[in-house]
């Protein structure tokens, strides 16, 4: 479906994040990215950066005459120097938590803070989070990675709160968290066992879009993944 006279903004220029600007760009007037590494850049350990990028989003989005009528976060950290998913206890870092913290649902919390602000207060409008199944509490049979379920499990509960929120703004408003599923990106790729359906990031990003669209505000505060079925808390 075309956006008319609409922008689309993705935080995070990751794979999937780079597979989802490709996919908007025929669907919105003015699709929009921002990550660690974009002009300007986005640094969740500083807030004047977060604060900045909105500045410069609604300048961009006011230029092109299109509000911003979704937001699409597709940050994420699950591994890297500072450590890997922990399989027991023994393993906890405080390092690992912190980061996987930062980036999982501080950032994300900051995000909302200073962008869920530029969505419009009337008619439709989407703000989607790229959460994990495995931040589901109910769901979790498995156990271990400790750090990266519970950042997870914080921003879904992040996502509610803000949806409650936002409902008041807008009632046409959408907010909530979307599982992608296993995609072949450098945040997965240690951990794609075989027999996993693993999609590539275009692939991906077309069904993330395709349940974007789908959804409505009677979907907010909900988390669900990208075959829009619906996720337990």
């Amino acid at each position: 479906m075309s956006q008319a006279q609409a922008s689309a903004l993705v935080i995070g220029t990751g794979a999937i994040g780079q597979a989802l600007v490709a996919e908007l760009q025929s669907r919105y007037t003015s699709v929009l990215a921002l990550g660690r590494s974009s002009d300007p850049a986005i640094n969740f350990e500083d807030e004047s950066s977060i604060a900045a990028a909105a500045h410069w989003t609604a300048a961009q989005c006011e230029k092109a005459d299109a509000p911003l009528r979704l937001l699409l976060v597709a940050s994420g950290f699950l591994h890297g120097p500072v450590g890997q998913p922990e399989r027991s206890l023994k393993e906890l870092q405080p390092g690992y938590l912190v980061h996987s913290f930062l980036v999982n649902a501080i950032g994300p919390a900051l995000l909302m803070k200073h962008f869920l602000r530029l969505l419009p207060r009337q008619g439709p409008c989407k703000a989607v989070f790229l959460s994990a199944r495995v931040g589901s509490i109910e769901d979790n049979r498995l156990g271990g990675w400790y750090g990266y379920r519970a950042a997870k499990a914080a921003l879904n509960q992040l996502v509610k709160t803000a949806s409650i929120e936002q409902a008041r703004r807008n009632k046409q408003a959408t907010v909530l968290a979307l599982h992608p599923g296993t995609v072949d990106s450098p945040l997965s790729a240690p951990f794609s066992k075989s027999g996993l359906d693993v999609r590539s990031p275009a692939v991906a990003a077309g069904q993330i879009v395709q349940v974007i669209e789908a959804l409505d505000a009677a979907d907010t505060g909900r988390f669900v993944d990208y075959r829009g079925e619906r996720l337990p808390w």
